[in-house]
């Protein structure tokens, strides 16, 4: 009986040991401290109707991390808002590290999903422009291509899934009910074209999402050299959202 219960307790050690990479955290301590390029538009969504919106890249700053959040250094984080209902924070808090597939919006009451997940990372990988964020000054054409991309991620992200991709308008709110978007005052031509170009298995910029429950949530970039090191713990971000859903 001794011995059963010395094995037992050996094999939960040994378990608990090799899981524990998994069960840590991965946060970012951030504060949203001015933007890089980006522009005025005409937002409707999110509880907004027809406010004027800063659209474009958020500059975030990081003094800290855990676990995922250590592949950022500590400094500027350039990101796009995916929450513009809830407020940008102004003194730092701890945001948590997740994948664009699981981050849930408070507004529309929905989890983002892969289909939309993917439509986001292919954006970024074709028309993203790392200069939106180098420090500026920025041109014209830089902040209204910043707040074009802006429109488009939220385009993605508070409206329904088309059908295709050709039935995306970012001057029209499709969704019916709670939810949906239209913005005015920008590019709407090039909105348009970017999202209609989207397949969702194009090329893919590698993106993950900082969440914090009462502030604004962010997609932001994965730094190339950590990227390798990602695309390996691509299976325990799928454990651990195959553990939140078996426990809810």
């Amino acid at each position: 009986m001794n011995a059963s219960r010395h094995l037992l307790a050996v094999l939960i050690a040994a378990l608990l040991f090799s899981t524990a990479p998994l069960l840590r955290a991965d946060t970012v301590d951030a504060v949203h401290d001015g933007f890089g390029a980006y522009d005025s538009i005409i937002f409707t969504g999110g509880g907004y109707a027809g406010d004027v919106v800063a659209a474009g890249v958020y500059m975030l700053h990081k003094t800290n991390s855990t676990g995922i959040g250590d592949t950022w250094s500590n400094g500027w984080i350039p990101g796009f808002c995916i929450e513009l209902h809830e407020p940008a924070p102004q003194t730092t808090v701890t945001y948590d590290v997740g994948m664009p597939d699981d981050v849930y919006n408070s507004y529309t009451g929905e989890i983002l999903g892969t289909a939309k997940g993917n439509y986001l990372r292919e954006l970024w990988a074709k028309h993203y422009d790392p200069a939106w964020a180098s420090g500026g000054p920025y041109t014209e054409q830089q902040n209204s291509m910043a707040a074009v991309f802006a429109a488009a991620v939220w385009e993605i992200i508070y409206e329904k899934l088309p059908d295709t991709p050709a039935g995306w308008d970012v001057t029209v709110d499709g969704t019916p009910g709670y939810g949906g978007f239209a913005a005015g005052n920008l590019d709407v031509a090039t909105a348009n074209k970017w999202l209609h170009e989207l397949t969702g298995g194009g090329a893919k910029a590698d993106l993950l999402v900082i969440t914090h429950n009462g502030n604004q949530n962010y997609l932001i970039e994965v730094p190339e050299p950590a990227t390798l090191v990602l695309l390996g713990l691509g299976g325990s971000f799928a454990l651990l959202r195959r553990r939140r859903r078996a426990t809810t």
